[in-house]
């Protein structure tokens, strides 16, 4: 790969993160938002050496055009083993030029160069700026188990707003470990992604988080009993009651709702936590 190539690759990488970071949202679908600061700095940095190189690169070419530079690194105008200056070559044999005198280029290999498989790297650099993969959704929630919940002893009471807004973990804490039983025939209000599920008749409402990007990605899941299962990946809003079974304020209750309504609403900038949705951004 020679320089040309690498200020390309600079320069696209350099920009494909400042669109996804700077001039649009997109980077929300891999990092969380504490991490944009980071990236348009990174942006910025790829962007600025690529503009070195290339100023170094014409720098270069100027100077490699100057007269007196042309042959420079040759001994002289003749070859090892020819005569000089009219003197004769030391006995019957000329003199041969020992290999390790010859530059690198002429053992087969090219130090100067970047292997070829570096030509990949243009892949992900043109993806950031034409074609940015979607966020995680229902095929990852469908092959992970359900985030562990941390335990918890006290709870406060409940607002007494209907339907009572709740996050996915909170919902579950309560139906699991709150003996207060607080959240028995309490309407609640739930957003997530759609995830279908084996079988049929049910589906889950997901929340996938990231602590920092989506390589660590973790779900949170409601099982939903409703009519009809929307279309997987639609983000909605549930509105229902806890789903009875076992015993409420253990581990044997099911985190699980019976839908009243499902209301079909827009990916919040949130989406990556477990939280209560605010609008798109």
């Amino acid at each position: 790969m020679r320089r040309p190539l690498q200020v390309t690759l600079l320069v696209l990488s350099g920009l494909g993160l400042l669109h996804a970071s700077l001039f649009t949202d997109l980077c929300l679908r891999y990092v969380k938002p504490g991490m944009r600061p980071l990236l348009i700095a990174s942006g910025f940095v790829l962007l600025v050496l690529g503009i070195v190189e290339a100023a170094m690169r014409d720098g270069q070419e100027r100077r490699d055009g100057q007269p007196g530079r042309k042959g420079h690194g040759r001994h002289g105008s003749h070859a090892h083993g020819a005569p000089a200056h009219g003197v004769p070559a030391h006995g019957p044999h000329a003199h041969v030029a020992d290999p390790q005198d010859e530059p690198e280029q002429h053992h087969g290999h090219d130090h100067s160069t970047v292997p070829r498989v570096a030509w990949l790297l243009l892949l992900p650099a043109l993806s950031l700026l034409f074609y940015a993969p979607p966020a995680l959704g229902a095929y990852t929630a469908s092959r992970q188990p359900a985030k562990v919940i941390a335990e918890q002893d006290e709870f406060d009471p409940l607002p007494k707003t209907s339907p009572l807004p709740i996050t996915l973990t909170d919902f579950t804490t309560r139906v699991q470990q709150d003996r207060s039983l607080a959240i028995k025939a309490r309407t609640v209000e739930m957003s997530g992604l759609v995830t279908p599920v084996p079988g049929g008749g049910s589906w889950d409402l997901t929340r996938i988080i990231i602590s920092c990007c989506a390589a660590d990605a973790q779900s949170v899941k409601v099982r939903i009993y409703s009519t009809s299962i929307p279309t997987a990946n639609t983000w909605v809003s549930v509105t229902g009651n806890w789903h009875p079974g076992g015993k409420l304020g253990t581990k044997s209750a099911p985190v699980a709702l019976d839908a009243q309504t499902v209301k079909k609403i827009q990916r919040p900038s949130n989406g990556y936590q477990d939280a209560l949705p605010f609008p798109s951004g």
